[in-house]
Parts: C-alpha cells; sequence; structure tokens
C-alpha cells in the first residue's frame, strides 16, 4: 500500500512521519513546498510538485488541512491524478455536507472517500495516539486499517459518509465545555492563592480531571499558550456544531458561550494561541474585584 500524505501542519506532520514509520508513505505535499520537501528529505520519500503528481503515485491519500475550503481545493487538484480503485482519507475537521460533497465528487470517477477526522491534539498526532472518527463504507473502513492503525490507537466505524463528522462535532461541543471549566476552576483556584502545580497534581487523579486539565492547566500556571489546538481552528468547528444544531432547531447555550468568548480573544490578538487562553478571560473576572 502507498499512501501519500497532504497537509504538514502541526498535526499532519507527525501523522506523516508516523505512516512512515509504518513503511506506508510514500510522498507528501503541502501549500508551502518548502515544508513538504524537507520532510521528504528528512524521512526519505517523494516530494511531489502537485497533488495531482502524488495522486498518480499512491494508492491512498490522506489529507489533513484546515477548512471546507481547503479540502474542496485539493480534491480538486487532486483529480487529475485520480483513478479507479484509490481510497482518498479526510482527517480534517470539516462538515457533515462538506464530506457528503466531496464523496460524491470523488464516486464519479470511482475513487472511494472516508471522513477520519483525529481528536489527541499534537501531542496524540506526535505519538500515534489519536483517536480517529471514520465515516464511509465498511469496505473502505476494512482497506484503511494499516493507515487508520499507524496514525491513531483508537479508530471507530460511526456509519456512512459524514458520520465521522458528527461524532467529531460532538467531540468539540464536549471540549469547548471541558476548557471552559477548566479555564474558571484554575482562575478561581490562582485567586485563592492556592499552589497551581501541586492543584494540578492533585486534582488530576480526581473525579474531575480530564485531558485537558492535565495537559492544558500547565500553560495557564505559566500564563503562556503555545498552539496545540489553536482558537481559530476550535472556533470555525463550533461554528460548524452551531450549524449543525440549528438544522434541528436547536441553539447549544456551551456552543453560543464559547463562540462569544472566541470572537473576543480572536479580536484580542489571540487566535493563534491554544485554546487554554481562555484562562484570560476568567482571570480577568477575578482581577476586576
Amino acid at each position: 500500500m502507498r499512501v501519500g500524505f497532504l497537509g504538514l501542519g502541526a498535526m499532519g506532520a507527525h501523522m506523516a512521519r508516523n505512516l512512515h514509520k509504518a513503511g506506508l508513505l510514500t510522498a507528501v505535499w503541502n501549500r508551502t513546498a518548502t515544508r513538504a520537501r524537507d520532510l521528504a528529505a528528512e524521512l526519505h520519500c517523494a516530494a511531489p510538485a502537485t497533488p495531482a503528481e502524488l495522486a498518480r503515485d499512491t494508492d491512498v491519500i490522506v489529507l489533513c488541512v484546515s477548512a471546507d475550503q481547503d479540502v474542496l481545493a485539493l480534491i480538486e487538484a487532486l483529480h487529475p491524478g485520480l483513478r479507479a480503485g484509490q481510497l482518498v482519507i479526510d482527517c480534517s475537521t470539516v462538515s457533515a455536507d462538506t464530506a457528503r460533497t466531496v464523496a460524491e465528487r470523488l464516486g464519479r470517477t470511482g475513487v472511494d472517500f472516508m471522513d477520519c477526522p483525529v481528536s489527541g491534539g499534537v501531542e496524540g498526532a506526535r505519538d500515534a495516539t489519536l483517536a480517529i472518527m471514520c465515516g464511509g463504507s465498511p469496505a473502505s473502513f476494512a482497506l484503511a486499517q494499516p493507515v487508520l492503525a499507524a496514525m491513531g490507537r483508537t479508530h471507530a466505524h460511526f456509519g456512512a459518509v459524514g458520520a465521522g463528522q458528527a461524532a467529531k462535532a460532538t467531540n468539540q461541543i464536549m471540549c469547548a465545555g471541558i476548557i471552559e471549566a477548566v479555564s474558571e476552576a484554575m482562575a478561581f483556584a490562582k485567586a485563592n492563592g492556592l499552589p497551581l502545580a501541586k492543584l494540578v497534581e492533585t486534582l488530576g487523579k480526581g473525579a474531575g480531571s480530564s485531558w485537558y486539565f492535565v495537559h492544558r492547566a500547565p500553560n495557564m500556571i505559566r500564563e503562556t499558550y503555545p498552539p496545540g489546538f489553536r482558537v481559530r481552528l476550535h472556533a470555525k468547528d463550533l461554528g460548524i456544531c452551531h450549524d449543525m444544531a440549528a438544522a434541528f432547531g436547536v441553539e447549544l447555550p456551551v456552543v453560543e458561550r464559547m463562540l462569544a468568548q472566541y470572537r473576543e480573544l480572536i479580536a484580542g490578538g489571540h487566535g493563534d494561541e491554544d485554546i487554554s487562553t481562555c484562562f484570560r478571560l476568567k482571570d480577568r473576572l477575578f482581577r476586576k474585584n
């Protein structure tokens, strides 16, 4: 199985490295060509000039980009090199409607498609411990097993194309509530003069713990927020959640509250920081008093 990888950002470069470790990676491509050439030199694989060239020499193509329009543009760029029997796996977080649009477009040329968004942050991408939520045919899911196993610890099939994105949207709602709660709790603890490092070590083993608390509360202690999951990207994802809920005539309070907070953070110049920068807003509440 020859695998090509497109989109070498904070997550994608690590995912490509893990495909290389599994002996599957053939080629990489990135919009910034120097990034692809550097990684190709590191991994001793090809760095074709165009997505279409990558498609011509691979059996499975994995995408990991930022937004719906990026996915649609890449599918268009891949199209001249695609052939019947290939499989395209999209690990981006986009709308279920975009996933279905891509599947319909690829299906006309006999190419199978799966929406396989991931969760686990940069650490999960680096350590191949991602949770991967998959939508597509059972046959495609079976074919994709070596690729999915190389990138993540958990991969589950949720149904037809679009189901993976619906599962990821569910995850993003949970993340919104958790990061807000962790930010509030840490601001409260700081205002009460608690030793924060000791608090994280202790509560990290308690019933209220979470991945975000253990891995992102230390950002709040240091008051530095290196991008693991950027505010802009989570805001984009929550916009998808908003639209999906609106289709049922529903407005989700957690989603709407976090979208408002993210708008404030982006306006303040913090859109490219990790979402743990939400602590800035919670800490400010206590400084007013």
